[in-house]
Parts: structure tokens; sequence; C-alpha cells
């Protein structure tokens, strides 16, 4: 159990999470591994044959069976995804109170991927407002910041490449503004951003998976549990008052100094 292993109490579930799928291939054909992050530890990596709604189901609910056999009545507050119909489907299906939170950092690099070269002059100006709006220290200021956002695109006729993520944003509010009212939500899916780069180094280096599906489960379960228990670099363990690892940083100890043995008795 990853949740087990990684996770020595239940008062260290973490109520708001983030998710997302990393696309891989098994002997060449799609594959995708749902992956759950919460408190800087990856506590959720299984593997789907396909991103519908019923794989992400299956794959995300080991999550859930690991982390309900540490607290049977563990249900989290909410959950931060990139939007994907699918994904949004599978977490309500297996958390019927959670709040999904679309992440606003998507929205911006839809903008910035399709425009920020060809729209040089005009990109800074909309980027800027944008990220105003994401500091907006209320739920009404927000809401307010973006309506004027998109009052003000339409009124400088800014290209529809730009326009049309703005209109969605303001059409969707909700899904973003609900953030305000869960305080700890991820409103970006910065973690499981940066944590599925890592995971991306080891896939790449591996050059992919190239058995079974339960092989390449095995796979990158194991890549986890070595992510979350092995010491990160000495800045950071620096930072954090010597605790050496996520796994460490997470559950405050850590049963012995050489990271393998802490991992071998968790």
């Amino acid at each position: 159990s990853i949740v087990g292993t990684t996770i020595k109490a239940p008062e260290f579930l973490p109520e708001h999470l983030a998710a997302d799928e990393k696309h891989t291939r098994i002997k060449g054909e799609k594959a995708y591994v749902a992956t759950t992050v919460g408190n800087q530890c990856i506590l959720g990596a299984s593997v789907a044959e396909d991103a519908g709604g019923k794989a992400l189901k299956k794959a995300y609910g080991i999550f859930k069976d690991e982390a309900q056999y540490l607290d049977h009545e563990y249900s989290p507050k909410s959950v931060n995804t990139d939007g994907w119909k699918a994904t949004i489907n599978a977490w309500k299906a297996l958390f019927p109170f959670i709040a999904i939170i679309c992440c606003f950092l998507h929205v911006f690099l839809k903008i910035r991927d399709r425009c920020s070269k060809k729209y040089k002059d005009l990109f800074p100006q909309v980027a800027d407002k944008f990220w105003n709006c994401y500091k907006a220290t209320s739920k009404r200021s927000f809401s307010q910041q973006v309506r004027r956002l998109y009052e003000w695109s339409v009124k400088t006729s800014i290209p529809d490449v730009m326009l049309h993520p703005i209109k969605k944003l303001r059409e969707n509010l909700s899904d973003y503004a609900k953030a305000y009212d869960l305080p700890g939500a991820h409103r970006t899916s910065n973690m499981v951003d940066r944590l599925m780069k890592r995971m991306d180094r080891h896939l790449f280096t591996t050059c992919y998976f190239h058995g079974s599906i339960s092989s390449a489960e095995l796979n990158i379960r194991g890549w986890v549990l070595i992510h979350n228990f092995a010491p990160s670099n000495p800045l950071t363990i620096k930072k954090h008052s010597g605790l050496k690892s996520p796994a460490e940083r997470l559950n405050k100890f850590c049963y012995h100094d050489n990271w393998l043995k802490n991992l071998l008795l968790s």
C-alpha cells in the first residue's frame, strides 16, 4: 500500500488533493498513470488502459481503498484537476461530497502556449491582468476581477485564441472560486505537475513500459515509494529542519536514519 507505507497515522491523511493522468505507453500503446498527490507526497499511481471514466475510476479507486484502510471514514474535502471530464466524474463517483476545483494555471497555459510568441506585445498585458485575478483575496473580489478582465478583453478586441479561454473562465467561475470556501485547497495543479515531472524522467529513462499492465503497475508503484522516502537535496533538508524525505516531512518522524531501512520498516 502506497498510502499505508507513506502515512503512519490517519490524522496525516490530506484533506486537499491534486490529481492528473500521466500519459505513457505500454509496448507502444497509449496508457495513463492516474496520479494522486497530497502534502508533497505521491499517494496514488495506478495504470489505466484509457482515459475514460470507467478506467480512471478503477485506477483512482486504488488510492481510495488504501486511504480508507487507514481510516474507513476518510473523504477528502477537495481535489484539483485540469478539468478533464472523465477525471472529474471518477472523483465524484469515488467521493460524492468532494469539491472539484479546476486548475487556474491551465487556463493561463492555454493562452501562453498559443500567444506568447505570435502576440508578444499584447501577451504581457493579458498575463499581468490574468494573474491579478488569481491574487484576489476574496471570492467576491476574484469574481469581479475575472468579469472585468473579460470586459477589458472584449473592449480591447484581443484575438479569439486569447479571448476564448478567458470567456470559459468567466462562464465557469464557480469551479475556480470555490477554493476560497476551502482554506488549504489547491487552486493550481502545481504540486502534481512538479511531482509528475520526476515521474516523466523515470518513464523516459526506462523507455516506458514493456510488459503487462500488472508489471507496469509494480514498476510505477516501486518508483513512487522510492520518491516518497529517498532524501531530498541538502538545501531542502536544511529548510525542513533536517527532515530528509517527503514521507518524513509528512509524518514528522522516521524509524531509521538510513532512508532505505526507513522505507523497509515503514
